[in-house]
């Protein structure tokens, strides 16, 4: 057994030496990060040294109440989320060492001073959450752009949230009786038990879907137009329910008649200036009117000529262009025509632009200036499964070689499920969408093809 004065000479060189932050219940070179969590104390309580290095053995006790001992506690460790249980010390606050680990080497573990315990906050050890990796958490399409150099300023959807921190409405239903109700979202999905709620009988309508980019563009009944008279009629409220990463909610169900605008609109493209417009819609439910689209186009809802219109669209192409195989297929609504492309100075069979048999359908245009490919202009489609994998190139080539198509003469009315001169016989499922300014790259649109997958349509 060690004398007194032994013990006493022990407990002093341990605690001036440097690695005293180790010696409680730790090995020093135990290469354990979970270990760094362990709180060692100096108090001024009953003596008791427990370590496991050459002292490991020996359980010491005295009487003299002014000699500092070493202890380690149970109360220093800390899983996520659950604050640390300091010892109580009626004499004086305890300086509690934390180890946290070493960036160069993970064998060691270094001790860092922590600031003494007050009555409103404890010395926090390190959690588990502190030594996690960087999150993978998906990104948001508006996030996916914006780090491109793209500023969204169009981004609707009635099923989920598109920009990061919008706290906003997603959509407002209207029921019979007049009563309306904003729809929420909750971690990040519309809210479909206050949809439910609020839409029990029928006739329940979606009046409005906010435009989440903070530029205003909310899309309201489509005003008429030069191909229709009359106003866009609102889709039913619940007619397309859809699983979105294991979370119900409802797209938007188009049939003829139907139709959603902001005729003046904020901050977007006009003139010629690049635009990269995207949408997730599907094969099911297409009517092969004119004309499915969501997008950029006339502010008058008339038909302005070639080149006032680009908006992204899915389907059998009417009576203008056509892609390989039997469609649908994603195309441009260039105005006075669907482009799926232009190949061999026309506009039908264009051999890249295939079929997207898909439940969810990502359809993107990338409308580009017209100095690209030496003065001809440039449009880009791209397609695929919104669900899995990436996207394809549908198209990447010079404009149509028509009179108004290079330049564009875009004038920044936003559209859904109508044509620029509020043509509207046309049906179709959209999920989201939005519109950003700037030409993405390819790069870009699988980032963002990415996002949209990650965010787990039909699961």
């Amino acid at each position: 057994m060690l004398t007194t004065e032994q013990r006493r000479m022990t407990l002093r060189r341990l605690i001036s030496s440097p690695l005293f932050g180790c010696i409680a219940l730790v090995a020093c070179n135990s290469g354990q990060t979970g270990d760094a969590g362990l709180g060692v104390e100096i108090t001024n309580e009953r003596k008791q040294t427990r370590s496991d290095a050459s002292v490991a053995s020996e359980e010491a006790r005295s009487t003299d109440d002014d000699q500092a001992i070493v202890r380690s506690t149970d109360a220093g460790v800390e899983g996520p989320g659950q604050p640390p249980q300091p010892i109580a010390n009626d004499d004086e606050p305890a300086v509690a060492v934390t180890g946290t680990p070493d960036t160069e080497s993970s064998n060691d573990v270094q001790p860092t001073p922590s600031p003494p315990a007050s009555n409103d906050a404890s010395v926090r050890a390190p959690s588990d959450a502190a030594l996690d990796p960087p999150s993978t958490a998906a990104e948001l399409p508006c996030e996916v752009l914006r780090a491109a150099g793209l500023a969204c300023v169009s981004a609707h959807s009635t099923v989920r949230v598109l920009v990061p921190d919008y706290a906003g409405p997603l959509y407002q239903l209207e029921r019979p009786d007049g009563e309306l109700l904003d729809v929420q979202s909750v971690d990040g999905v519309a809210d479909v038990q206050a949809h439910d709620d609020f839409c029990a009988g029928d006739g329940c309508t979606i009046r409005l879907v906010y435009d989440q980019s903070g530029m205003g563009n909310e899309l309201s009944e489509a005003p008429p137009g030069s191909a229709k008279p009359t106003p866009g009629n609102p889709v039913a409220a619940s007619d397309l329910p859809v699983s979105v990463g294991g979370r119900d909610a409802y797209g938007m169900l188009f049939k003829p008649g139907m139709g959603y605008r902001k005729l003046i609109g904020n901050g977007m493209a006009q003139g010629d200036e690049p635009q990269t417009i995207y949408m997730v819609t599907s094969q099911h439910d297409l009517i092969n009117g004119c004309c499915f689209d969501y997008g950029n186009s006339t502010t008058s809802a008339n038909n302005d000529g070639n080149g006032t219109t680009e908006a992204v669209y899915f389907g059998q192409g009417v009576i203008w262009g056509i892609g390989s195989g039997s469609g649908p297929w994603v195309m441009a609504d260039l105005e006075n025509g669907l482009y799926p492309g232009w190949e061999n100075g026309q506009d039908r069979d264009i051999s890249t632009n295939t079929s997207l048999p898909f439940d969810f359908v990502t359809a993107v245009l990338v409308g580009d200036t017209a100095d690209k490919n030496d003065g001809q202009g440039r449009f880009a489609l791209y397609g695929g499964n919104a669900a899995d994998g990436e996207v394809a190139i549908m198209y990447d080539g010079i404009r149509p070689e028509k009179p108004g198509y290079v330049p564009m003469q875009k004038q920044g009315s936003v559209i859904l499920g109508v044509g620029g001169d509020n043509s509207d016989g046309d049906g179709g499922r959209f999920y989201e969408g939005v519109i950003a300014n700037g030409a993405a790259s390819l790069e870009t649109v699988q980032r963002l093809q990415a996002s949209i997958v990650a965010a787990g349509y039909g699961e």
